[in-house]
């Protein structure tokens, strides 16, 4: 069996108490970042030997894995943070698992999606969550696709491209676009600011902006 088991994005609180007895279960964690989920791991007291899977080595290593849940072995797959298959590895896995007839299991958990959408004020009864945006090849063509969607919208940005985004969002969109941009979620020095694109460019143009970030747009109003 696979279990894909949510981690926290960031207070440590933030997991459940299914997720802790599987990871304690299981015969092996497989983990984005080894050194990162050690700090979670050892939170908990779980003991359970971990090894690295990740976008670097999944095709290298995924054949093996699938084989040995296949004789009986019980896998955990965790991220760095969140939801795994969310903008990270673990999509090439599932897939190949599902093939071989192993069993997967993705527990409920963890996720800056939900929580940035809900807290922007927009409409939540529909959305479009586009995950990050190409960083070159496509990235125009996206936006433009995005510019005239009427769903709430939601993306993924690192902290050092946001500002470029927001001016890319201010080019497409319009400066009267509303969005609402999260960011260290659950965390210390959580934040969500909201505003017109031009607002937040000025906001953010002015600090220096570190986490994880959540952007999340209003969809198109047509006249």
């Amino acid at each position: 069996m696979l279990s894909i088991v949510p981690t926290p994005i960031g207070n440590l609180e933030d997991i459940t108490l299914r997720a802790i007895r599987i990871l304690k279960d299981a015969d092996m964690i497989l983990a984005e970042d080894t050194r990162h989920s050690s700090v979670l791991l050892k939170h908990y007291l779980i003991e359970t030997k971990m090894i690295a899977y990740h976008q670097h080595n999944e095709h290298g290593i995924t054949k093996q894995l699938v084989s040995r849940m296949k004789s009986g072995e019980h896998f955990a797959l965790i991220s760095d943070a969140g939801t795994p298959g969310i903008s990270d590895a673990a999509f090439f896995l599932v897939r190949e698992c599902l093939k071989e007839n192993v069993e997967v299991n993705c527990l409920p958990g963890a996720t800056a999606l939900i929580p940035a959408l809900v807290s922007s004020g927009f409409p939540t009864d529909e959305f479009l969550f586009a995950g990050f945006l190409p960083q070159k090849k496509g990235r125009q063509t996206k936006l433009k696709q995005l510019a005239m969607e009427v769903r709430t919208i939601v993306l993924y940005e690192s902290p050092n491209r946001l500002v470029k985004l927001l001016e890319e969002l201010n080019e497409f969109f319009g400066n009267e676009r509303q969005v609402s941009v999260s960011r260290e979620l659950s965390k210390m020095h959580e934040e969500t600011k909201r505003g017109s694109v031009t607002e937040l460019i000025q906001y953010f143009k002015m600090k220096e902006v570190r986490g994880e970030i959540v952007v999340v747009i209003k969809g198109l109003v047509e006249n």
